[in-house]
């Protein structure tokens, strides 16, 4: 049973940074083929995809976080990162990490695309 577990939201200013961890479950990095990837959403609003990284070290991105955010795994505890920086209150929304094993992400893909959810964890960032 696959889980997702995100952690690291909180409240910044304008300009800040924040960096979130999704710890991963019951699926080890060492399998062949998967995308790992970082969505948000605000209530209203359809999820939207922020970054990816998939098992052969391809990377995607929006292009609205592009140059500020960086996504980042770490093999040996399953955790998926993304450091953001330069944040503004466009930013805010509750991020969730998502997974798609025997998949590789090339172009910063859809949400129907994932299979495995993790609960959100909220980013806030105030003028």
């Amino acid at each position: 049973q696959v889980q997702l577990v995100e952690s690291g939201g909180g409240s910044v200013q304008t300009g800040g940074s924040l960096r979130l961890s999704c710890t991963a479950s019951g699926y080890t990095h060492s399998t062949d083929t998967y995308c790992m990837g970082w969505f948000r959403q605000v209530p209203g609003k359809e999820r939207e995809g922020v970054a990816t990284r998939s098992a052969n070290g391809w990377v995607t991105y929006a292009d609205s976080v592009r140059g500020r955010f960086s996504v980042s795994k770490d093999a040996g505890n399953n955790t998926l990162y993304l450091q953001m920086s330069g944040l503004t209150p466009e930013d805010t929304g509750l991020y969730y990490c998502a997974l798609r094993l025997g998949f590789l992400c090339r172009t910063q893909p859809s949400p129907q695309v994932f299979a495995h959810w993790g609960q959100g964890t909220q980013v806030t960032v105030s003028s």
